[in-house]
């Protein structure tokens, strides 16, 4: 699958206008398909295509919750081509709830794929985060803000309700923290799951999970802190082999 020109490990061309132009077919909608909701498209947040084109990869919080017995609702994303939005079936291949990761499989025909970066990205690495952030308001147009990675810290993903405490779940609290992205970036409602982009090769460096917020939801809206955090690529890359196995 295409990836993102480079000449030399670099980006080739005209830097971020270039990377910007070059990875928005590969950055989708995610969201579900009902028959009885209206609108019957219903945004959740943002991905991007990996590995074969057919993979997409977000965040494992904005997959809906298992329905048993409905089937007038599945998961979809909508892809930009040919200039205008399609959409396309998806279907969950597999979850990293420790990293708050999901892989998603897409109908067909292929996307240009990201490309996961092979080391860590060091602090004060130039990056882009690109996503539909309030898309749910706003409308589906790809937005990209720039930034830096300004640390690298420790933290726990909790259960986000009972049924998310499995023994597997249990098992990752007690093994404590793991390493994730502290970027000095704005991202709002709607860029979970999007990618992370380093501008110097277009490669992918993490995927966002979430930002830090003052006082109440809304104020991730009304009084940003710029405070985002990103999982690393190295755990969806892992995330992606699991899947060839």
């Amino acid at each position: 699958m295409a990836g993102l020109a480079r000449s030399g490990g670099a980006l080739a061309g005209d830097g971020l206008p270039r990377l910007i132009a070059q990875a928005r077919p590969s950055v989708v909608v995610v969201g579900s398909y009902g028959l009885m909701d209206n609108p019957r498209f219903g945004f959740r947040a943002t991905g991007f295509a990996v590995g074969t084109g057919l993979q997409v990869i977000t965040n494992a919080h904005v997959v809906p919750p298992d329905e048993p017995g409905r089937i007038d609702r599945s998961m979809a994303v909508q892809v930009w081509q040919d200039g205008d939005w399609r959409l396309r079936s998806a279907r969950l291949l597999r979850r990293d709830l420790r990293n708050d990761l999901a892989l998603l499989e897409i109908d067909g025909p292929a996307l240009p794929v990201l490309k996961f970066a092979t080391g860590e990205a060091p602090e004060g690495t130039s990056i882009a985060l690109m996503g539909f952030p309030i898309g749910q308001a706003l409308g589906w147009a790809h937005v990209t803000h720039r930034g830096i990675v300004s640390a690298w810290t420790g933290i726990a993903t909790p259960a986000s309700d009972s049924a998310g405490l499995n023994p597997r779940a249990v098992r990752q609290l007690r093994e404590g923290n793991f390493r994730i992205m502290q970027l000095d970036a704005i991202a709002y409602p709607g860029n979970s799951g999007g990618p992370v982009l380093d501008v110097e090769t277009g490669e992918v460096v993490g995927v966002v999970q979430g930002g830090t917020v003052k006082g109440t939801k809304e104020a991730a809206l009304s009084a940003p802190t710029g405070i985002t955090f990103a999982v690393p690529a190295s755990a969806a890359a892992a995330l992606l082999a699991d899947d060839k196995r």
